[in-house]
């Protein structure tokens, strides 16, 4: 008994912690797969919508890639792509919600991809504040 309690105490040390994931919710593209991600940036010319549009017809498939209010769990980042001066991080995420008028409503988990905007600030040269003493 003394030898399991002690086994026991020991293994939460190693494996420590559970992590529980961050839910986050967001309206934005969702497609079933990357390269229709990378296809959509690549069409999308300030109409989200004649671009989602034009995936799915390349696709065959009217729900390829859709807008859409979620709430998810990000997954790894797959890819960074960029399209002009702007870049993007396609996520694959896990969809557990759609936000509704009424609230979020859960669904069962589904895995696809989503767009992310990078945030990007130019960095500039600073002068330093101090200037070495020469050494006498």
């Amino acid at each position: 008994m003394k030898f399991a309690l002690v086994f026991a105490c020991l293994c939460l040390l190693v494996v420590g912690p559970a992590r529980s994931a961050e839910i986050e919710t967001s309206t934005g593209v969702v497609c079933n797969a990357l390269s229709q991600v990378e296809r959509f940036v690549a069409l999308n010319n300030a109409d989200p919508q004649a671009a989602v549009r034009a995936v799915n017809a390349e696709a065959n498939d009217p729900a390829a890639c859709r807008v859409a209010s979620i709430a998810f769990v990000r997954g790894e980042e797959a890819v960074t792509v960029r399209k002009d001066a702007v870049a993007f991080q396609i996520v694959r995420i896990r969809v557990v919600g759609l936000v509704t008028a009424t609230g979020l409503r859960a669904v069962p988990p589904a895995y696809c991809f989503a767009l992310f905007r990078i945030e990007e600030r130019i960095a500039r040269a600073v002068e330093p504040r101090w200037a070495p003493h020469p050494i006498a």
